[in-house]
C-alpha cells in the first residue's frame, strides 16, 4: 500500500469498496471541540466507512456518546459487519487520565470535564475501547500508513493553534504516567525569564510559545508594533482574526520580507526543539503535521521552512545522527487522528488474540 495523499481542505477520505477489503474492522472515533470524525477501517488500512457529526459540546457528553452509537450502529448493520468489529479507537483532547478513561479539563469541551467517556461508550457499544490523545491518534496513524510507514520509531509535531505530538518508540506509543507523554510543545527551547508564553498562558520558554500558529501571529504583530515595515501593517489595527498565520504564509508566497524572516524563525525554533527530542530519542523519523505547514511540500514556502529546519538541526547535532533522521511532512492530513486510532485498535486486539 502506497502513502496516501492528504485530501483537499473540507475533502472527504476516499472510501474502498467492502466487497475488496480484508475483515476484521476497526472504528477509530476522533472527537474535536466541533466535530467528531468516525471511521471505519479494514486490516489493511483502508477506509470502509466515515461519518462526520457535530460535537455539540454544550448538549452534554452522554448525549455525544448517544450519537456516535447511532452511527456504529446503523454502519455496521448497513456494511454487513456485525460480529466483524473487535475493537475500538476512541481519542479527544487533553488533558486526561488515560487509565480511567477519564476526560480531565480539555479546553475545547468545558462541559465534558470529569466524565469516564471510555466507560460511557463501552456499556453502549459493547467492545474494548482504546483511549489516546488526539496528537498521540495522529502520530500512530502517520506510523502505521502515513510518512512513518515502515519505521521502528517516530516523532510527529503536530502544528496548529498549539503544537502537540506524538512519540511512538519500538512500535509502542509514549503516553506516560501522567497521561502526559508525547507532549513535545511543552519542550523548553527558551530558558530565559524573558522567554515567551505558550498559548495556554503558562508554560514559559516551551515550543508551542515560538513554534505555534499563535506564536507566529504574536511574533507577527510585535514585529509590526516595533515599526517593521511589511504589507501586513494594514492588519496590525484590526481583530486577531484578521493577522493569521495563513495571512503571513500568504505574504511570504508574495516575497514579503517579514513574513519569510517570521517563517525563517519558526523554522529554527522547531529545528532547536527537534533537536533536543531526537538527541533524547533517536527515532529515525521526524515528522510534521497539521494545518500550519506553510504550503507543505509542493509549495516553496513550504519547501524553505522545512529546508530551514533541517540545516538548524544539522547544525546542532552529529553527523551521523542527521544522515539517519528523515524530517518529512506528514501525508495523511485531517485524516490521521481516526486512522491512527483504528490502526492502535487493531494493534490491541492483535495484543488480545
Amino acid at each position: 500500500m502506497s502513502l496516501r495523499s492528504a485530501p483537499a481542505s473540507g475533502g472527504l477520505p476516499q472510501i474502498h469498496p467492502i466487497e475488496q477489503s480484508t475483515a476484521p474492522y476497526y472504528w477509530g472515533i476522533d472527537i474535536g471541540g466541533t466535530g467528531i470524525k468516525l471511521g471505519l477501517v479494514d486490516e489493511q488500512g483502508d477506509t470502509v466507512a466515515y461519518e462526520k457529526i457535530p460535537t455539540r459540546e454544550g448538549e452534554g457528553a452522554p448525549a455525544a456518546m448517544q450519537r456516535i452509537a447511532a452511527v456504529v450502529s446503523g454502519v455496521e448493520s448497513g456494511l454487513g459487519v456485525i460480529g466483524k468489529v473487535p475493537h475500538i479507537g476512541l481519542g479527544a483532547p487533553g488533558p486526561m487520565d488515560l487509565p480511567r478513561g477519564l476526560l480531565v479539563a480539555p479546553p475545547q469541551l468545558p462541559s465534558w470535564w470529569g466524565f469516564n467517556i471510555v466507560d460511557a461508550l463501552t456499556k453502549l457499544l459493547g467492545r474494548p475501547i482504546s483511549f489516546l490523545n488526539d496528537a498521540n491518534a495522529a502520530a500512530f496513524g502517520e506510523f502505521w500508513i502515513g510518512t512513518g510507514r515502515g519505521s521502528q520509531s517516530m516523532i510527529l509535531l503536530t502544528l496548529g493553534t498549539g503544537v502537540g505530538g506524538g512519540i511512538i518508540v519500538d512500535g509502542e506509543l509514549v503516553n506516560g504516567v501522567n497521561s502526559f507523554g508525547s507532549e513535545c510543545g511543552h519542550i523548553l527551547v527558551d530558558p530565559s525569564p524573558t522567554a515567551r508564553l505558550c498559548v495556554w498562558g503558562g508554560g514559559r520558554g516551551q515550543l508551542e510559545a515560538y513554534a505555534s500558529a499563535s506564536a507566529v501571529v504574536d511574533r507577527t504583530r510585535d514585529a509590526l508594533t516595533e515599526g517593521a515595515e511589511s504589507s501586513l501593517s494594514g492588519l496590525l489595527g484590526g481583530s486577531n482574526s484578521e493577522l493569521t498565520a495563513k495571512k503571513v504564509y500568504e505574504a511570504a508566497a508574495e516575497g514579503d520580507a517579514l513574513a519569510l524572516k517570521i517563517i525563517d524563525e519558526t523554522a529554527t525554533w522547531l529545528g532547536i526543539g527537534i533537536t533536543t527530542l531526537v538527541h533524547a530519542l533517536d527515532p529515525g523519523v521526524v515528522t510534521l503535521g497539521g494545518a500550519m505547514n506553510f504550503g507543505g511540500s509542493g509549495c516553496k514556502i513550504g519547501q524553505r521552512f522545512l529546508s530551514v529546519i533541517r540545516e538548524e538541526f544539522k547544525s546542532r547535532t552529529f553527523e551521523n545522527v542527521f544522515d539517519g533522521t528523515s524530517i518529512a511532512f506528514a501525508s495523511l492530513g485531517g485524516d490521521a487522528g481516526y486512522l491512527g486510532l483504528a490502526g492502535y485498535a487493531r494493534k490491541q486486539a492483535m495484543k488480545q488474540s
